[in-house]
């Protein structure tokens, strides 16, 4: 078994700040990058709100320069997926593909939070080439100001994202699958205010039509099994929730009833000692780069102090 001081377990802005940060202190990181290698920003184009690119960056443009940087410092970044884990009693055990074994002193998770989907041909195919299918209102709103909009979804999060929209373009077309939104009351109110957002209940999606880019979208009522095309449409915003990338932890980690891992507010500490927690994995609040990015330095500076107070200890 192969034994390390530091293991990051997924990458992103979190993974590789915290690697920045754990290299530096030589903490002689280990990080493995998971299925998705650099996490949602991917499948992003052009990121604009991220502080040091002030013509903006591509996302995976972005994510190399990340793990560039890590790098640098000595971070030993290898591809493969952690499969199982084992942190009971004391151990700190990460099961690599099902086969080869870590024993680690600390352990940081940033495995990050996947955006649920409707599953349609269109939208994937779009949402993949960066047609304007996003599930981030917040980070791709501003290249849809002035412009109409579409966004699906019935919660607090549809709401917020909605009411942003609302902010910065022409029109939002908020589409409900059912007669009521399942959204608190405060946050139903903040949409229907909106003089430029109109809901439409009883609606499912049927195509997002476009060539290169979104350019209208079909949607059916299924209350009276009619369809209409809403037509110059900018951008198509998906607001149906995300999950968590936790399975393998929900033995042994305190999480919500969401599958978000609990941290110790002010921290990045999880309920298990030398186990720390960074990016959207643990945060399903603002799930933004420039806040994962921030957490991840924060779970490399309490993995630093973590392994300093036990070699004091042991010292003393």
């Amino acid at each position: 078994m192969e034994h390390i001081h530091c293991l990051i377990i997924g990458s992103g802005p979190a993974g590789y700040t915290a690697a920045i940060y754990a290299a530096r202190a030589g903490l002689k990181p280990v990080l493995y990058q998971g299925q998705e290698p650099g996490g949602q920003l991917m499948l992003t184009t052009e990121v604009e709100n991220f502080p040091g690119y002030p013509q903006g960056v591509q996302g995976p443009q972005m994510m190399a320069d990340l793990e560039a940087q890590a790098k640098r410092f000595g971070t030993d970044i290898r591809t493969g997926f952690v499969t199982a884990v084992d942190l009971s009693e004391g151990n700190k055990v990460a099961i690599i593909d099902e086969k080869h074994k870590v024993n680690a002193d600390t352990i940081i998770i940033s495995t990050g939070a996947s955006a649920k989907w409707l599953g349609l041909p269109s939208e994937k195919r779009l949402r993949e080439s960066g047609g304007g299918v996003s599930s981030c209102a917040v980070c791709d709103g501003f290249f849809h100001r002035k412009k109409r909009v579409v966004i699906v979804g019935a919660g607090d999060s549809a709401c917020e994202e909605a009411a942003y929209l609302a902010n910065i373009c022409e029109k939002v077309y908020m589409i409900v699958r059912k007669d009521e939104m399942r959204a608190s009351k405060i946050m139903q109110a903040r949409v229907k205010n909106k003089e430029n957002i109109e809901i439409l209940y009883n609606s499912q999606i049927e195509e997002v039509i476009g060539k290169e880019f979104v350019e209208s979208v079909k949607i059916r009522n299924d209350k009276n099994n009619t369809s209409v095309v809403l037509e110059n449409i900018s951008g198509f915003f998906v607001a149906i929730g995300h999950t968590p990338n936790t399975q393998i932890f929900k033995d042994f980690l305190e999480m919500d009833e969401q599958g978000y891992l609990i941290t110790e507010k002010g921290t990045s500490r999880t309920n298990i000692e030398g186990v720390f927690a960074c990016g959207d994995v643990q945060d399903k609040i603002y799930r933004q780069a420039i806040t994962a990015a921030g957490s991840g330095c924060m779970a490399a500076l309490d993995a630093e102090r973590y392994l300093a107070e036990k070699e004091a200890s042991v010292l003393v």
